[in-house]
């Protein structure tokens, strides 16, 4: 079991190591997933994100895109999983966990921290989703 730390990470270098990681049989564990960051221009990352909102039609209608933070993390690792309804890539998915925070029992395990390596542009994926709540 491998517990990566997602505070002041990457949200694609975190999603395409945990993707890689479960793919070869490994369970993985993502905290504080409120604290990702994405990189880019703060402007256009929220224009994205609300054009994604903006197409969602009735219950009934799709596409439906989760205001949940570690439900969007989770489906930016789905992305980078090879055919996730069938086949490995829905059993590498399975082996996938995301949390706010950092529940109890895993304050003491030793976590992975993904280093950025440089300095970038980025937005807090809990700041994007700040508009939504309005």
């Amino acid at each position: 079991m491998k517990i990566i730390d997602g505070e002041n990470s990457v949200l694609g270098r975190i999603a395409s190591f945990a993707a890689k990681e479960s793919l070869k049989g490994e369970e993985i564990i993502i905290l504080n997933c409120d604290k990702i960051i994405i990189t880019g221009n703060k402007k256009d990352i929220e224009k994205d994100f609300k054009e994604k909102r903006g197409r969602v039609g009735t219950i009934q209608k799709g596409p439906k895109h989760s205001r949940n933070i570690e439900k969007i993390v989770k489906r930016v690792i789905r992305g980078m999983l090879p055919d996730h309804r069938t086949g490995k890539g829905r059993e590498a998915f399975k082996r996938i966990r995301c949390y706010l925070g950092e529940p109890a029992e895993y304050k003491s395990a030793g976590k992975i921290k993904i280093d950025n390596g440089k300095k970038i542009k980025f937005k807090i994926l809990k700041d994007i989703l700040r508009w939504v709540a309005k």
